[in-house]
């Protein structure tokens, strides 16, 4: 295999000796052949002396021609072997120059088989009037859609023409002009998109259908599909008061617009942050706001992500665990409740241990910063950065002098490193800078156990859990009650809990030593679960349904399953089925009946979780 990057472990690049410093991309659409055919124009930079060739990552790609984009002089280039986890590497021989700044264009086309893009047939939309596009770079599926240096540890801007036939909308990551005729055909438009502030290559976004908009806020638009619009925008309501509170916290918001997408049901994450373009799942459309705190988490992104970003995938925890812990910020603020706040750092903790203990079994990926060499980030993600990171950073706000102390440290955090890539090292060194009068303070944190030991975190913060006393108390019930001492519950039990309280207490349950089936039929009898909307408590009783084995309730996984294509719920799930021997021929027949309606990255990581080759 060609030599990977000293800075990256999962991208070819070399922006040490040439770097990428802009990026215009002129597209088509063309649904039909799946595929974006155009090119792209880089604008690179020789950091070194003596420079010849600019390496480019790139996956499934067809080059054309690449040429000198002044004078259109073909230029020399190598396309290496292809890795199944990183795509091949593309060198390009740079024109001869005095100059140290040069502007290539690379002409070439997407394959079908794109890992960043996924196509939907009109009959895949919930109009099923029009084709569909959407994308999903993070980690390491940039190089799919466009050939780049495609790694967190560099940032461009980037402007966009993208043509779509005159039915279909195209959105990006980035600031939207309004589209133009095409200038030969009639049937198409133009599409023009500017991103002037730096990002990472896997920020690039795209999407394109039969979409809608309305305006939710003085810098906010929420878009999708017509018949999701009204539930959407009514869900997402309270999008510029979380902008403002975030702003309070980190300072202004420098990206322009912060629109919202509603995706379609297939997409695999709850939100991606793409910059002015938040993705969400339709599976936050709960009808009463109760899933928004996912938008609070994006909108953190604009600071903790993409302000300021890991340097490379094994840094991912100063992403996501700074971003956790803002996230929360916003709900204490927006709820005036410390108890909230601490509530779902608890939840939180609770989905960690889980998943280092039972899911990784406390392996090499439940590490904070994890050794990625040779490895698909892909196939290391979990919450593990996500929440081991938010427990160093709470546990650090506690040693530090509390939350009014630790705000201020993480605003100059952000203005010290905006627009930059780092480590986890630098991180460190700030702490150190910043805090300087708490320096034996800091000396006593554990900082190789908090980075690279395996397992749970080395100190287990004590979160205030009056909020979930009656969980565990509706639980413990639950658990220790006879299958014939069952007329003590009633209804209310539940509606005296609200909707995160109810999530608690099915993750409780979950916890527990087997419920029998008569309870859990019981349960549904009172509670009437299977009729709830809202996916978190949805997928906590059906979990609960197949640990209980109740049988009829296996259509209702696959429905839950087949209609949205979350990871944080279909893995489980589908994991779920796995072990439960009956079940398992079932979820095994299931997913290949409905591989092809997923996407790429769920398909693959679910094919691994029933352990099938394919």
């Amino acid at each position: 295999m060609a030599a990977l990057s000293p800075d990256d472990p999962c991208s070819f690049a070399r922006p040490d000796e040439c770097k990428v410093i802009n990026l215009d991309l002129n597209l088509e659409v063309d649904f039909d052949s799946r595929k974006l055919c155009g090119y792209v124009d880089l604008a690179v930079e020789r950091m070194k002396d003596g420079v010849q060739n600019l390496v480019l990552d790139t996956r499934d790609i067809t080059i054309n021609k690449i040429t000198d984009a002044d004078n259109c002089q073909e230029l020399k280039f190598t396309l290496g072997e292809k890795t199944d986890s990183f795509g091949s590497k593309l060198e390009v021989q740079l024109p001869v120059s005095s100059s140290k700044s040069n502007k290539i264009r690379v002409h070439y086309e997407t394959s079908p088989q794109c890992s960043a893009l996924q196509w939907l047939r009109p009959e895949q939309t919930a109009g099923k009037r029009h084709p569909y596009l959407f994308s999903q770079c993070q980690a390491i599926h940039a190089r799919s859609m466009v050939p780049c240096q495609d790694t967190p540890g560099i940032k461009v801007p980037y402007t966009a023409k993208v043509t779509a036939p005159r039915d279909i909308t195209i959105l990006m990551s980035a600031v939207r002009s309004e589209p133009e005729p095409h200038p030969s055909d009639s049937s198409k438009l133009v599409h023009q998109f500017l991103q002037k502030v730096p990002i990472p290559t896997y920020l690039i976004a795209i999407v394109g259908g039969d979409l809608e908009s309305r305006t939710i806020g003085p810098r906010s638009k929420v878009w999708t599909e017509r018949e999701m619009i009204e539930a959407a925008a009514f869900e997402f309501s309270e999008t510029e008061k979380m902008l403002q509170t975030a702003e309070a916290l980190m300072g202004p918001y420098i990206w322009g617009q912060y629109d919202l997408l509603v995706l379609p049901p297939s997409f695999p994450y709850g939100g991606m942050e793409n910059p002015c373009l938040t993705f969400v799942t339709p599976t936050l459309l709960a009808g009463d706001k109760s899933l928004a705190d996912v938008v609070a988490h994006e909108i953190s992104h604009s600071w903790t992500g993409n302000l300021v970003t890991n340097k490379n995938w094994e840094h991912f925890w100063l992403n996501e665990g700074h971003t956790m812990f803002v996230e929360r910020k916003i709900t204490k603020a927006l709820h005036d409740s410390e108890v909230l706040r601490q509530f779902r750092a608890l939840a939180g903790f609770k989905e960690l241990k889980e998943e280092i203990e039972v899911v990784l079994k406390n392996g090499p990926y439940t590490r904070l910063i994890p050794d990625l060499k040779g490895v698909d980030p892909d196939d290391a993600f979990s919450i593990v950065p996500y929440e081991k990171g938010f427990t160093l950073l709470f546990y650090l706000e506690t040693l530090l002098g509390g939350p009014e102390v630790f705000e201020k440290f993480l605003r100059a955090y952000i203005e010290r490193f905006k627009q930059q890539s780092i480590d986890s090292d630098q991180w460190k060194e700030f702490l150190y800078s910043y805090f300087q009068d708490k320096r034996e303070v800091l000396d006593g944190v554990e900082w190789d156990k908090w980075f690279y030991s395996e397992g749970m975190p080395p100190v287990i913060p004590k979160y205030d859990d009056s909020l979930a006393v009656p969980c565990k108390q509706l639980c413990q019930r639950w658990s220790t009650s006879g299958d014939n001492d069952l007329d003590q519950f009633a209804p209310s039990d539940l509606t005296s809990l609200t909707s995160v309280q109810v999530v608690e207490f099915l993750a409780l349950l979950v916890e527990q030593p087997l419920l029998s089936l008569i309870k859990v039929q019981k349960m549904n009898e009172l509670y009437k679960l299977n009729d709830v909307k809202n996916s978190e408590v949805r997928f906590r009783w059906l979990r609960l349904c197949i640990k209980a084995q109740w049988k009829e309730a296996i259509p209702r996984v696959l429905d839950f399953v087949n209609e949205q294509g979350r990871m944080k719920f279909v893995r489980p799930l589908y994991r779920d089925l796995y072990g439960w021997e009956d079940a398992r021929p079932t979820a095994i027949e299931n997913f290949k009946k409905h591989r092809g309606e997923m996407h790429n990255t769920t398909a693959t990581m679910l094919a691994k979780d029933l352990k099938l080759n394919i």
